[in-house]
């Protein structure tokens, strides 16, 4: 077989990408950062049957997607070509963008802290023995880490921060992870940004429950409300506190006028008479129960009839006096 040009490649690459394009309207943006080919194929075998990964150069990528706009007229797709900037792949896929999210990260392979490399995490040294002859203790007396010597052997007293997320790794660090047998650092391919149908949007979104939204949608449909009531415009969420309000500005008016409607009518003979009302209360609330109702009716026929009784005594001495 000949050698396959560089345009030939280029040519089968831009096919390729087309097709895929063509295919699926879900995509995923990954970075490959510190990813082995051995580790790309397990996660390629792990993704089989919904999804395919694409790696290959950004300038490559970019120019087959605008290929393909020019040659479709869908321009969609044109709002990947921001996303693919470092070193990234494109993993689409027909599967739920959550469950595959979560399938890709899966795949992670431990590494040592390599010299110059800037650490993704925290990495603190535990405590304990640490299985090293004391000859070795100047590499911890130079990361000041506190040391003792116990049966023959440095053993670390504290738990110490030995490089923060973001710092670069020194030589001294790496040698002593090194020594200890610590691969602090973990790699994968990692899901910078989900593209699904022209929409553009952040993993974290593919996290959201039911109940996330519906709380999002309650605080949305909230300051809408409070901004209609604000400015007295009228929307579906702010109606029914308006009429409410209005209601209460009615009956205001009604109590303090000789004006009325049947729903103020009752309002105005509570605040006539509230005896009326005050007795009522306990009779109605018992009625539910049988013969304790019985028995709670009885007291209050009786609380009735006395000052019945006196009122009568009251009023017959006024008349013979």
């Amino acid at each position: 077989m000949g050698k396959v040009s560089k345009a030939d490649k280029k040519i089968a690459y831009d096919q390729k990408l087309c097709q895929l394009l063509d295919d699926y309207t879900q995509v995923l943006v990954a970075a490959a950062d510190n990813v082995g080919s051995n580790q790309l194929q397990n996660i390629r075998h792990g993704l089989r049957g919904d999804s395919v990964i694409l790696m290959g150069k950004n300038t490559m990528m970019k120019r087959s997607v605008r290929m393909h706009s020019e040659k479709t007229g869908n321009k969609a797709f044109l709002n990947l070509i921001p996303l693919l900037v470092g070193n990234v792949g494109l993993i689409f896929t027909k599967g739920d963008l959550k469950e595959v999210r979560e399938e890709v990260a899966k795949y992670k392979v431990g590494a040592p802290a390599r010299v110059g490399l800037v650490a993704p995490v925290d990495v603190v040294v535990p405590p304990g023995n640490t299985g090293l002859d004391p000859s070795q203790t100047s590499f911890f007396q130079v990361l000041n880490i506190p040391t003792k010597i116990n049966k023959g052997t440095v053993e670390i007293i504290t738990p110490v921060e030995l490089i923060k997320k973001g710092d670069k790794v020194g030589s001294s660090e790496a040698a002593l992870l090194a020594k200890l047998g610590i691969r602090p650092f973990s790699y994968g391919l990692v899901v910078l940004t989900v593209y699904d149908n022209g929409s553009v949007f952040s993993p974290e979104v593919l996290d959201l429950t039911e109940d996330d939204l519906i709380e999002k949608f309650a605080l949305g449909v909230s300051m809408v409300t409070s901004l209609a009531l604000a400015i007295h415009y009228p929307t579906i969420a702010a109606a029914p506190h308006m009429l409410i309000n209005a209601y209460k500005n009615a009956l205001a008016i009604a109590v303090e006028t000789d004006y009325s409607f049947p729903l103020a009518d009752k309002v105005k003979e509570y605040l006539e008479d509230p005896s009326k009302f005050a007795v009522a209360a306990p009779v109605a609330a018992s009625s539910g129960g049988g013969a304790p109702a019985a028995a709670a009716s009885a007291p209050a026929e009786e609380k009735k009839e006395e000052p019945a009784e006196e009122s009568d005594d009251d009023m017959g001495f006024s008349l013979f006096d």
